[in-house]
C-alpha cells in the first residue's frame, strides 16, 4: 500500500507533463491535417487557393486547441482558489495588472 502512495506523485507529474506535450502535438497535427486537406482539395478540384483554405482551417483548429487548454487551466485555478487550504490567501481574478502600480 505504501509503495502505491510513493508512486502516485511521480505518475501525477508524468500525466501533467504529457498533458502539456499533447497540446504541442495537437497544434502540429491540426496544422498538418489542414494543409493535407487543403492539398487534397486543391488537387481534387484543380483550384490553387483551396490549399490556403486548408491552412486556415488547420491554424484555426490549433488556436481552438490552445483556447480549450487555457479554459481548462483557468477552471483548475479557480477550483484551487476556492480550496479551504488556501482560504487565507486573497485571489484576484482580474486581468488588470496596470492597477497594481
Amino acid at each position: 500500500m505504501s509503495e502505491h502512495q510513493e508512486d502516485e506523485p511521480k505518475l501525477k507529474k508524468l500525466v501533467s507533463a504529457a498533458d502539456g506535450l499533447s497540446l504541442g502535438i495537437s497544434m502540429v497535427v491540426a496544422v498538418l491535417l489542414g494543409v493535407g486537406l487543403g492539398l487534397l482539395l486543391k488537387n481534387l478540384f484543380d483550384t490553387p487557393w483551396l490549399l490556403w483554405v486548408g491552412v486556415f482551417w488547420g491554424v484555426a483548429a490549433a488556436i481552438l486547441n490552445v483556447y480549450k487548454a487555457y479554459e481548462k487551466q483557468k477552471k483548475s485555478l479557480d477550483e484551487l482558489a476556492n480550496d479551504p487550504k488556501y482560504r487565507h490567501r486573497k485571489y484576484d481574478d482580474s486581468d488588470d495588472e496596470d492597477d497594481k502600480y
